[in-house]
Order: structure tokens, then sequence, then C-alpha cells
């Protein structure tokens, strides 16, 4: 890239894009050496898509207070699949045991933990 940019007037176009990509290269190769991070934002768009989408409904929460009940129940309802479980499942389950459950081991209510208590109690 260093020996393409050379070749460039610096108002090129291309030779901004080369220059933006070059003073971030670390961010840009990071992939290269951690598996987990994919290669392209897709997912990410995907996700706010939705949103977008919904933008006009949002208007109509009825108050602020509803738009943050109803940022609340987005970010529960994404997290849970964010981490492979069915949202309505586990907020149904969630809402049904939390007025019993222990106030010390809330964590184990939280998506990322659910599974496998549900696959505890129903072992026991």
């Amino acid at each position: 890239m260093k020996r393409e940019r050379a070749k460039l007037s610096r108002h090129n176009d291309v030779a901004k894009a080369i220059d933006y990509v070059l003073k971030r290269i670390e961010a840009f190769t990071r992939f290269l050496a951690d598996g987990r991070i994919c290669i392209s934002n897709n997912a990410a768009e995907r996700e706010l898509r939705a949103i977008a989408l919904g933008r006009k409904s949002w208007l109509f929460a009825g108050s602020d207070r509803g738009g943050e009940r109803a940022a609340v129940m987005l970010t529960l309802i994404h997290t849970a699949k964010l981490n492979d479980v069915d949202p309505q499942a586990w907020l149904a389950d969630v809402r049904a045991r939390i007025a019993d459950h222990k106030i010390n081991d809330l964590a184990a209510l939280l998506p990322w933990n659910w599974c496998q208590a549900l696959s505890v109690n129903r072992a026991a």
C-alpha cells in the first residue's frame, strides 16, 4: 500500500483512502491475529437496520419514560439473542422466577448463565 500510495497525488481520492487505512493499520488488521473478529461489520449493520426501520415508530413511545422502557426491552432482547437464547422464553422464565429468586444469585438469571441454570433446575 505504501508503494502504491507513493505513486499518487495527495489530492487523489484513492490516496486519501490509502492514507486513512495506513493511519489505522493496526485496527484494520486486528482480525488476522484474532479469529473471533469478523472481517466485515455486516452483523452490526443488520442489527442497526431494525432500529432504523422502526425510528418513526419510536416516536410514539408515549413519553420519555416510555422510550426508556422500550430501550431497556430492546437491550434485553438483543442481549439474549447475542447469547443464543430465545428472548421470549428467557424473559417469560425470568419473570416467573424472579420474585422467589435469591437476591444474591441474580447473576443466574442473566442470559449467558440462564441455560446452565435451567439445565440444573430440570435435572433436580
